[in-house]
């Protein structure tokens, strides 16, 4: 485990299972410059890291993440545009490395999540949700639009029209209301939700990576491809996992009765 004291983003192993927290709690965990940055490298390389099966991305404190930390932008209201493409490149990159990596990430959210805290959440495989969490867009309130890769995921879990109510209108979506829309798979009690993220890895975490990480780009190309190119996407790594070990494990320990060792 990293040294908590003054970093913005603590990493801890827990043998195949990694769980990044987000580490800026006083502030609730809005991003900045350095913590985009710690994100970004706490995430870089895990890709090919066969060790790590799993991941878990959390927030210390009473909120997974309230969005971009608009003092910098107030600190400097006429180099805003430049302000913005630095701190959207960063965020940008960290979006495209959780959406390529093999492994599932899970989001353990909780309190408010506002702003580019929702892109976030929602860009993981799996969002678990304490009770107390509210989704805000907020974006349009301070006169600009979505980033993160918000306006995409909204539109592929709610529609359209959903999606651009709850940018336009800032209306609060609460817990059950995102657990009943799909932005979220599960909801705990708030003492309950690192235990129930560490349980979902754990069981990711010893199912076959190669299954895994060929369901997840097969979902991701689904939401904008083609029936049948998603037909040829499906065989094409059909095929290539029924050339692996975990698939000869698997049909190995389905006639012998047993649970699968991957």
């Amino acid at each position: 485990m990293s040294d908590p004291a003054g970093e913005v983003v603590i990493t801890q192993r827990q043998g195949p299972i990694l769980t990044v927290t987000m580490n800026r709690p006083k502030v609730l965990n809005v991003l900045d410059e350095a913590m985009a940055d710690a994100l970004v490298a706490a995430f870089s390389g895990l890709a090919a890291d066969q060790t790590i099966r799993a991941v878990i991305l959390a927030g210390a404190g009473r909120s997974f993440m309230a969005g971009g930390d608009l003092a910098r932008f107030q600190a400097d209201l006429p180099g805003a545009p430049q302000t913005a493409t630095k701190l959207i490149d960063r965020f940008h990159t960290l979006m495209r490395l959780i959406k390529a990596m093999p492994q599932p990430v899970i989001a353990a959210v909780q309190g408010p999540v506002a702003g580019g805290g929702v892109g976030l959440a929602l860009a993981c495989d799996l969002v678990v949700a304490a009770e107390d969490v509210s989704f805000l867009s907020a974006y349009t309130k301070l006169g600009t639009s979505p980033d993160g890769g918000t306006t995409w995921t909204l539109t592929q879990l709610l529609g359209p029209r959903r999606a651009l109510a709850f940018v336009l209108l800032n209306e609060a979506i609460n817990t059950q209301t995102a657990l009943q829309l799909g932005l979220v798979n599960r909801i705990v009690p708030h003492g309950e939700l690192m235990a129930t993220a560490r349980a979902m890895a754990d069981k990711l975490a010893h199912g076959s990576v190669g299954a895994q990480g060929a369901s997840k780009a097969l979902v991701q190309a689904a939401a904008h491809g083609t029936f049948d190119a998603q037909l040829d996407l499906e065989k094409k790594a059909f095929v290539a996992n029924a050339g692996a070990a975990d698939f000869r494990e698997g049909i190995t320990a389905f006639f012998e009765r047993r649970p699968p060792k991957f």
